[in-house]
């Protein structure tokens, strides 16, 4: 097993691929052999500033200190502790003291933060990217220097934590997920599901502090590929960025790849060497499904998972997006189990599994699946049944054929009348309207019904704005009456956090308010 751990994949391409490119920031590539070395240098210049296994933060965009870092720490015995460099610097300060942060490692941009983190934590070692390191800290170049060529050889242990990433707090406070090399190893059946060739191209312009972008990366490095670094998911630059490469794969959530698609002049790129984009962290719609394949005609492969499952349970294969024949129902679907993985339904209230076809929580029991919550005790025992299986919060149903319908999260579920409505499903309908170009569902209070079902909607740009009433029409004899929604919001931009999910707790709250002031 400890041949597919990532450190230990580094140390072997770095024999087998020496010359050929790992990875590529800006203007600077970096050869398997010379990212072998450079990631050992990182590694015994860590172990110089705390001992194994301490923790290491990054407030540090998609690159090669952020990548560097990560490898590093693994080699080192560290654990890799990627921050959100979008939150408030008490958010992030909060956020290191919890993690119990020895080291971190920021970008100058986000000197605020880095002060707000050395008040709170008077003596931890911080590293400076960028412009010159003030007084008390060190520059990225002279820490790296400080390090040699000697591989401190950490990585063999399948239970030696090394990456600690933080839920978005969508539904509170931000909890740290720890995972160790079992949870995060790339196998080659993970490789044949994104039909990756010898020579294939990946782009990673997510965030590292989110497991789709310290995911991806992972599995890119793991499989050998040559793989393009961006800060950031611009639509310009990542469409810039495939024709320039040649990229053949990318990972991106659902509102980039519409956002890629609303560019007005995307036909001036040539993004005609894009193979396959694996998407996921939220749900998609049919309709931009086919938009995608239509538009850029490149293979779908869509992962369903989570922070705590290291990534995915379950992959909607690229031979079964089919946008216009006679399996299209399967768009809808978040696909089969992966292998080794076991996925059952499980009653919401008595925890007992449930037929084929019937709604309720979806459970898990993985390698991938991580013990639980970094000082989080009562939580991380919450997140488990007593068989074993993981709690994901969601709710779904399996087919005949053994594919997974994620409905919703169960604590996203509108019960309305009596009758349960499941936000996702409503939206799917609202998302085919020519006019909308997003789409949130949330319940709202209501005297008479208990939950409201409400749509939050975004018009899209160019195209005739209309009505509440014309929407909701248009869902007649799409949806069943009490699905349909009972009110609409049309609103410029949508809430979201920095992984780019929606906010429907705070639509909720939002909705709520201006409902009790308008009465």
């Amino acid at each position: 097993m400890s041949e597919l751990h990532l450190p230990n994949r580094i140390r072997r391409f770095a024999v087998e691929r020496r010359d050929r490119p790992a990875v590529t920031e800006g203007e600077t590539t970096l050869t398997y052999g010379e990212f072998d070395s450079y990631t050992n240098r990182v590694a015994s210049a860590l172990t110089s500033l705390a001992s194994a296994p301490g923790r290491v933060g990054a407030l540090l965009r998609m690159g090669l200190p952020g990548v560097a870092t990560f490898v590093g720490c693994a080699k080192a015995g560290f654990v890799f502790t990627p921050l959100n460099w979008r939150l408030t610097p008490g958010e992030v300060a909060a956020i290191a003291v919890d993690a119990e942060l020895e080291v971190l490692i920021v970008e100058s941009d986000f000197a605020a933060s880095a002060a707000a983190v050395a008040a709170a934590l008077p003596h931890v070692h911080i590293v400076v990217v960028g412009d010159d390191a003030a007084a008390g800290t060190r520059s990225w170049e002279e820490f790296v220097a400080a390090g040699d060529d000697n591989d401190p050889g950490w990585g063999d242990d399948p239970e030696t934590a090394f990456l600690q990433l933080y839920t978005s707090g969508t539904t509170g406070r931000p909890k740290g997920v720890v995972a160790v090399h079992r949870n995060l190893y790339n196998v080659p059946e993970t490789f044949a599901l994104y039909e990756f060739e010898d020579e294939s191209v990946s782009l990673d312009a997510l965030p590292l502090f989110h497991i789709a972008g310290a995911g991806w990366l992972s599995t890119s490095l793991s499989a050998g590929l040559h793989t393009i670094l961006l800060g950031e998911m611009r639509p310009a630059l990542v469409a810039a960025t495939i024709a320039e490469h040649h990229v053949t794969h990318t990972f991106m959530v659902p509102s980039a790849i519409g956002m890629l698609l609303e560019l007005p002049d995307l036909a001036n790129y040539d993004l005609s060497s894009l193979e396959v984009i694996a998407y996921g962290a939220s749900p998609i719609t049919p309709t931009l499904l086919a938009r995608t394949m239509d538009t850029l005609g490149c293979r779908m492969v869509q992962r369903y998972g989570m922070t705590e499952t290291m990534g995915a349970l379950t992959a909607l294969r690229s031979g079964d997006h089919d946008p216009r024949g006679t399996r299209t129902h399967l768009l809808r679907s978040a696909g089969t189990p992966l292998p080794g993985t076991e996925v059952q339904i499980r009653d919401i209230a008595t925890g007992e599994p449930l037929p084929q076809g019937e709604t309720g929580e979806i459970v898990s029991r993985s390698r991938n699946n991580v013990s639980g919550y970094w000082h989080r005790d009562a939580e991380s025992a919450a997140l488990y049944t007593e068989d074993g299986f993981l709690r994901t919060g969601d709710a779904g149903h399996l087919d005949e054929n053994g594919y997974l319908f994620v409905t919703d999260r169960v604590k996203d579920m509108i019960i309305t009348g009596g009758e349960n409505v499941y936000p996702v499903e409503v939206e799917a309908v609202l998302a085919e309207h020519p006019a909308v170009a997003e789409v949130a569902v949330v319940g709202l209070p209501d005297e008479r019904w208990g939950e409201a079902v409400t749509a939050v909607v975004r018009i899209a740009d160019g195209v005739e704005r209309p009505s509440e009433q014309e929407l909701v029409a248009f869902t007649t004899g799409r949806l069943a009456s009490y699905k349909k929604p009972q009110r609409i919001h049309l609103v410029d931009e949508l809430p979201r956090n920095a992984s780019g999910k929606i906010l429907k707790r705070t639509l909720r709250a939002t909705l709520s308010t201006s409902d009790t002031a308008s009465r």
